[in-house]
């Protein structure tokens, strides 16, 4: 059975979908808030899927994130006791909240660009940012830096391969599906020995 495949052509019939674009705004919002699911797992294949269209994906994808970033700030900027707490122990997030704190306190807005481009929850981060009274315009210029970094690099992926990097990757889908487990495993496994 392969699941990998499976879940990849079901993404790209997902980005197909006469509403795609309103679902990837709203994933998008939604994602730097509290939503557990990234955006670009099906920012990706939409892209993939209509790689003349990708700057433009990736512009609504990055314009809804920084929104729904805002809305984050102001969130745990307004109301961290009331709504922020309860999400972050119904998620499991405690850790997570007191390392991006830390993390606030070492790099300053620094860590709100790297995590708006890297694998960090970048919805962590916008609700701390706010419950920590970050500055509002750095928040907000390094979050459209970070966002836009990371899905315009997809575009550009997804436009230079086009259809036959859609085709290729396929091919290849349930080995990078693995491959990806396994190494969050093991990220995993060093990451508990040296913590």
């Amino acid at each position: 059975m392969k699941i990998f495949t499976s879940l990849y052509d079901k993404c790209l019939e997902w980005a197909r979908h006469q509403y795609a674009v309103y679902i990837l705004g709203f994933i998008s919002f939604i994602e730097s808030i509290f939503f557990p699911i990234p955006t670009a797992i099906m920012f990706a294949p939409m892209a993939l899927a209509n790689p003349q269209k990708a700057f433009r994906l990736a512009f609504i994808a990055t314009l809804f994130s920084v929104l729904g970033g805002i809305a984050a700030y102001f969130i745990g900027f307004y109301a961290y006791e009331s709504l922020v707490t309860p999400l972050v122990e119904q998620f499991g997030w405690q850790n997570k909240m007191v390392k991006a704190q830390g993390w606030f306190e070492t790099y300053g807005i620094w860590i709100v660009l790297i995590a708006g481009f890297s694998p960090i929850p970048y919805k962590i981060l916008t609700l701390t940012a706010g419950a920590m009274q970050m500055a509002f315009l750095p928040f907000v210029l390094a979050s459209i830096v970070g966002r836009a970094a990371q899905f315009y690099l997809i575009a550009g992926f997804a436009k230079w391969g086009g259809k036959e990097m859609e085709q290729n990757l396929r091919k290849y889908m349930e080995y990078i599906g693995w491959a990806v487990i396994v190494l969050a495993v093991m990220a995993y496994v060093i990451y508990q020995l040296y913590q």
